[in-house]
């Protein structure tokens, strides 16, 4: 989801969630039109990280939550994926939209109604990059807690590495000013937050134009050019 989200970190300003309601209703049209180049629509890259996590967590990783779930872009396709998926976003507006597209899901948009030490997964599609630098260790931090033993937090952040990733962000009107995080920076995250067995991905390499080529993907993996990473670790 493109906007900030610093409705759950403690500079949580009720006027934010205002701002995110107010997006609420256009953001698929303008993400739409910022992923326009790849000859993909935004849906090709929801079932992108779909595919990556039942590749991650298998079929029953125990309960998953989608955290930052926006509109449901994600949560729509991991309920077909996962037995019990949940949803979390600081704006109702989202929530009662992602609401209608994934019915069999459960959606908070109060964090501390999250439940602690229970998921086998916890997602941050496209996250982190919205959250100010100096709140993203605190937040995986706290998300940490909220997973059950062996669970993993899974994050998908876009490469600064890619030039046609940097312009992709710049041309969204919902990632101004936001501050890209290196791959470095998102392991670093998860080792901080005193997970394990950490593993990074690098994935999306070829836009629709070379799409002949995209069986090659997953033989790519190791190399930095891939346009989003995605890097998991569990908790001890």
């Amino acid at each position: 989801m493109c906007y900030d989200l610093r409705a759950m970190t403690e500079s949580y300003d009720p006027q934010n969630e205002a701002e995110f309601d107010a997006f609420a209703g256009s953001y698929a049209d303008m993400h739409a039109k910022s992923v326009a180049a790849s000859g993909e629509d935004p849906e090709y890259f929801s079932i992108y990280k779909q595919k990556v996590l039942e590749r991650v967590l298998g079929s029953a990783p125990g309960p998953v939550l989608d955290f930052g779930c926006g509109i449901g872009n994600l949560t729509h396709l991991l309920v077909r994926s996962f037995p019990e998926v949940h949803g979390f976003d600081p704006s109702k507006k989202s929530v009662d939209l992602a609401r209608t597209r994934a019915s069999a899901a459960t959606f908070y948009d109060d964090k501390e109604s999250l439940p602690k030490d229970h998921y086998g997964a916890i997602v941050l599609a496209n996250v982190l990059h919205h959250v100010p630098r100096s709140a993203r260790a605190g937040l995986v931090k706290e998300l940490s807690r909220l997973l059950a033993k062996n669970g993993k937090i899974v994050i998908f952040e876009h490469n600064p590495l890619n030039p046609v990733t940097v312009k992709a962000v710049k041309d969204c009107p919902f990632d101004e000013g936001v501050e890209l995080l290196y791959p470095w920076e998102v392991t670093g995250l998860l080792d901080d937050a005193g997970l394990l067995a950490r593993k990074l991905d690098y994935i999306v390499f070829f836009p629709r134009i070379l799409a002949k080529l995209r069986p090659l993907e997953p033989h790519l993996r190791g190399l930095p050019l891939g346009a989003q990473v995605c890097a998991w670790a569990e908790r001890p």
